[in-house]
Parts: structure tokens; sequence; C-alpha cells
């Protein structure tokens, strides 16, 4: 394929991809340093314990959450380790399949996603949802729910 080949981006579609770029990263910045300065936790951790603390008996297997996150293994595996060695997981087989195991959210892990929460949901509010008028909230959403419907199919490239 040559530059010819190439549907370059016009000006303003530039400026709405940095733009997109841009806000994506200041507010995960801002969310990260609230979840640390308050909570003395990554919003990783947060990541993991949200989805924990939201499964059925607060267990996931290793691979669903890793799915669930859109993480790869080995990535999740660390993390993993690095939680449980501060008492937020524990690992537990699973007895249907002796090769598998769950992981599992400590009494420490739900108490750590119950103290985050208030903060984080302050500074999503106060960076995101409040900036935009109940309209644009509406169409912004049906914009990502668009924009999300690609990677549910298998097929797409970037799925």
């Amino acid at each position: 394929m040559d530059d010819t080949d190439i549907r370059w981006l016009t000006d303003e579609e530039q400026q709405l991809w940095r733009r997109w770029l841009l806000v994506g990263s200041r507010i995960n910045a801002a969310l990260a340093r609230e979840m640390q300065q308050e909570n003395n936790i990554s919003m990783t951790d947060y990541e993991v314990l949200v989805n924990l603390s939201e499964a059925p008996d607060h267990r996931m297997r290793i691979a669903a959450l890793a799915e669930r996150l859109q993480w790869d293994r080995s990535r999740l595996s660390h993390q993993i380790s690095r939680m449980r060695s501060r008492g937020l997981l524990t690992r537990e087989s699973c007895a249907s399949d002796g090769r598998g195991a769950f992981i599992v959210i400590t009494d420490e892990g739900l108490a750590a996603t119950r103290a985050a929460a208030p903060g984080h949901v302050r500074t999503v509010r106060e960076l995101f949802i409040d900036r935009l008028t109940p309209d644009q909230a509406r169409d912004f959403s049906e914009t990502l729910r668009r924009l999300a419907d690609q990677f549910e199919d298998a097929t797409c490239p970037g799925a």
C-alpha cells in the first residue's frame, strides 16, 4: 500500500482524534493520582477489585478475569501476585477442574474497594459526567456504544 491508498485524516478529524487521546489520558492520570493518594492502591488494583467485587461469590476464573479486563494472562498473573502479597486477593483451586483456579477478593480487598469507590465516583463525576449536559451524555454514550460494537464481532481485525 502506498500513500495514495491511505485516507489521511482531515484537520478536523486529526483534532478530534488528538482530543480523544488527550482527554482519555488526562482523565486516567487524574483517576490514578486520586486512587493512589486517597486509597494507597493503583487504578490497576481497583480495576481488578471492582470486577471481582461484582462477580458472583466475589470470584472469577483467571481466564474470565483476563477477558473482562482485556489483559493478557501474564500481566494479570503478575498483578494477582502483587495483590495477593498485600492480602487483597486469594487463589482457590477449582473443585471441578484440578488445573483451574479462582481468584477471590478477600475481606481486605472488599474493604479497599468500598473505601475507594466514593472518591473514584466523585472524580469521574467532576472530570467527565458533570461536564456534559444530559443530551450530550446520551449522544456520547451512543457514540461510544457504536465504537464498542465493532469489538464484539470476532471477525473484526481490532477485536
